[in-house]
């Protein structure tokens, strides 16, 4: 979890590069199969609806031979989702490790965001996605605690080799 522009995408393809893991980013699934509504929303900055995300985060689990070796870019973004997501690793669907926050300031990630190009990474976007991450999903790091479930805090504005190895030994000693 982290920011838009933390490099939450980035991290997740490299952990997965090293290991056996799979990512699934909740922003590559709406862009591949999201409607064109869904697509107009998220070109404003707007978050599209917890039903809708979690249907396609479900579909793309079911898809998967061990959900437990899978890496969320993008999901959960709300406590209702995090909630969705507790129900299910709580039913035995798979189990949660650990959750991991990469930390950036909005300064930081602000000039990434613009250098990746794209489409929806506009200033009024990506201020959009700002704000809405300190509204909806700050509050969900709180929501993990709260029930047992281990965050780790690692600075994202480093560089990313530095970034990838120290999740790379934070996995290794949680996973």
């Amino acid at each position: 979890m982290g920011i838009a522009g933390s490099g939450k995408g980035t991290q997740g393809k490299l952990l997965a590069e090293t290991t056996d893991y799979k990512v699934i980013s909740t922003g590559e699934l709406l862009r591949a199969y999201g409607s064109e509504d869904q697509h107009r929303r998220m070109h404003t900055g707007e978050l599209i609806s917890d039903e809708e995300v979690t249907e396609l985060l479900d579909r793309a689990l079911a898809e998967l031979d061990d959900p437990n070796k899978t890496i969320l870019d993008g999901y959960p973004r709300s406590v209702a989702q995090s909630k969705w997501l507790l129900g299910q690793a709580a039913g035995g669907r798979f189990n949660i490790q650990y959750v991991l926050h990469l930390n950036a300031s909005r300064e930081a990630v602000k000039q990434r965001m613009k250098d990746r190009a794209r489409t929806d990474d506009h200033d009024e976007a990506i201020e959009a996605r700002f704000n809405e991450y300190e509204k909806a999903t700050v509050p969900i790091l709180d929501y993990y605690r709260t029930h047992g479930i281990d965050v780790v805090e690692v600075n994202g504005e480093q560089p990313i080799e530095t970034v990838h190895q120290e999740i790379l030994a934070i996995d290794k000693d949680r996973g």
